[in-house]
């Protein structure tokens, strides 16, 4: 059974994004980051994009071609306040889904570590 099996299906990361980008809609640190007046396209794609990963459907790929996470991200300016706001809407969105323990570490641990890695501003204070 895949991760995508095991948490759901559709459903769970249709709500998960969901609830993360109305945290993002209110956030004024974020909002910005995102030019599209409608959030829909960009939760349409996070929501597909997780899906993919976690072994569902490759609509993501079939729409978009490869993730390329970095290079689709290095026209935004991401530093920690960026990273520490997306994941705190991110944290409050997984909590809601009130996953068993371990499928919640195993989501968290990716999402706190793709959050690291799109981090390309410097850090603050050097």
């Amino acid at each position: 059974m895949t991760f995508f099996e095991a948490v759901g299906g559709e459903e769970t990361f249709r709500r998960l994004v969901h609830r993360f980008y109305q945290g993002v809609a209110e956030d004024p640190l974020l909002r910005p980051l995102y030019p599209e007046e409608d959030l829909g396209p960009a939760e349409e794609r996070l929501r597909l994009f997780l899906i993919q990963y976690w072994g569902g459907p490759n609509t993501y790929s079939q729409r978009r071609g490869h993730p390329r996470l970095r290079m689709r991200h290095a026209p935004f300016v991401i530093g920690e306040a960026e990273r520490d706001a997306w994941l705190k809407h991110m944290r409050d969105a997984v909590d809601e889904l009130d996953l068993p323990e371990h499928l919640d570490e195993m989501l968290w641990k990716y999402l706190t570590m793709a959050a690291h890695s799109l981090v390309n501003a410097p850090v603050s204070g050097q």
